[in-house]
């Protein structure tokens, strides 16, 4: 190899691998430091009623969100309304407690029978 030359491409595949299995055991290590951490400190720390209802509420409040930003469509096109529809199924089963699976379904069907019929 010249002086001042790269390294071959293989070395760097090589090193992009390792990086990612670095990457990998790190977050992993890290999900179950996490996990481990809840039951462990569990009696060493307290949280008030108050704190923990806060959370429940932001948790529902997140959620709705993620659901909401995931589920409607971005960009300049017309989506229409069988992707509203069904999402509005969806919202509808759940409010009502529905099984998780009928709520699934129930808006892919909805959203599905509504595009076959034309009303993108």
């Amino acid at each position: 190899m010249r002086p001042g030359s790269h390294e071959p491409r293989q070395h760097r595949r090589v090193s992009v691998g390792s990086t990612l299995l670095a990457g990998a055991i790190a977050l992993a290590v890290g999900t179950f430091a996490f996990r481990f951490a809840g039951p462990a400190l569990r009696k060493r720390v307290t949280i008030s009623p108050r704190t923990v209802k806060l959370l429940e509420i932001a948790s529902v409040v997140l959620l709705t969100a993620l659901a909401v930003t995931t589920l409607m469509p971005s960009g300049k096109g017309n989506f229409g309304f069988a992707l509203p529809a069904g999402v509005l199924v969806a919202a509808v089963l759940a409010w009502r407690k529905a099984p998780l699976i009928v709520v699934i379904l129930s808006a892919a069907v909805i959203t599905a029978g509504l595009r076959l019929l034309g009303l993108h």
